[in-house]
């Protein structure tokens, strides 16, 4: 991976959330407020639990963020993709990380001591502004998943998962649309609140039908439209004479 600079363009925060309608001068001084820095694979950024001492923006690169449950479950709580934000809204949680940050590719981010990251919000509120937007998209997707473990069949659970991976990190291929990172069975199970043999067998049988196709920690949605009908209990269509 190419070593990147060490005080990138203010460019690079176009399009995140946590800066919108900042004004030039402002991104600068938010770039300058930061370090940029290389993250290889495997790494552990922070642990859950552990006191709120940075915040960080990805600019390449993918981030699994996992919580462990008292009796030693393992929950995939988020995927970060590039031009995404996390760790932030830690900083005003008393009991820390919510989750272990593990990079899933060779990375580079940006990060922010959270002091300094408290700073800028006071000296451009528009930044603390839009850190309560996220904080209220995060607790809708809370909830939409709380919803979904609670009513909803595995299967319906696993093709909700696959669809918001596939919009979030998808990229078309040949086939469909390939999710852009290491994605395992374990992940697809952890995200869903159901085993590993579930999920095997649900995406096998999947597999079979061509509505996605699979290899070593690689998925391709082949058919977003079954998958779909699938995720919302639509019925079957008919099949053509």
């Amino acid at each position: 991976m190419p070593k990147p600079p060490l005080k990138p363009d203010a460019a690079v925060l176009n399009g995140m959330r946590m800066f919108d309608g900042l004004p030039l001068e402002a991104l600068e001084a938010v770039i300058a407020a930061g370090q940029t820095r290389l993250v290889p694979k495997g790494t552990t950024v922070f642990m859950q639990g552990a006191k709120a001492l940075t915040c960080h923006a990805l600019l390449d690169g993918r981030i699994k963020i996992q919580q462990t449950g008292p009796d030693g479950q393992q929950v995939v709580v988020q995927f970060v993709g590039p031009g995404e934000m996390y760790g932030t809204l830690a900083m005003f949680l008393k009991s820390g990380y919510p989750g272990d940050a593990v990079t899933l590719t060779d990375s580079v981010e940006i990060v922010w001591s959270a002091d300094a990251m408290l700073r800028l919000m006071l000296e451009h509120p528009q930044i603390a502004l839009n850190t309560l937007g996220m904080l209220g998209n995060r607790l809708e997707d809370l909830q939409t998943r709380l919803r979904e473990l609670s009513t909803q069949r595995v299967e319906r659970r696993v093709a909700h998962a696959l669809l918001r991976l596939a919009k979030q990190a998808g990229k078309p291929v040949e086939a469909g649309v390939e999710i852009d990172f290491p994605l395992s069975r374990q992940d697809l199970a952890e995200m869903t609140g159901t085993t590993l043999h579930t999920v095997s067998r649900i995406v096998s049988g999947w597999e079979s039908e061509g509505i996605v196709e699979g290899g070593r920690q690689q998925v391709v949605v082949a058919r977003p439209d079954r998958l779909l009908a699938i995720a919302e209990d639509l019925p079957p269509a008919p099949k053509r004479p």
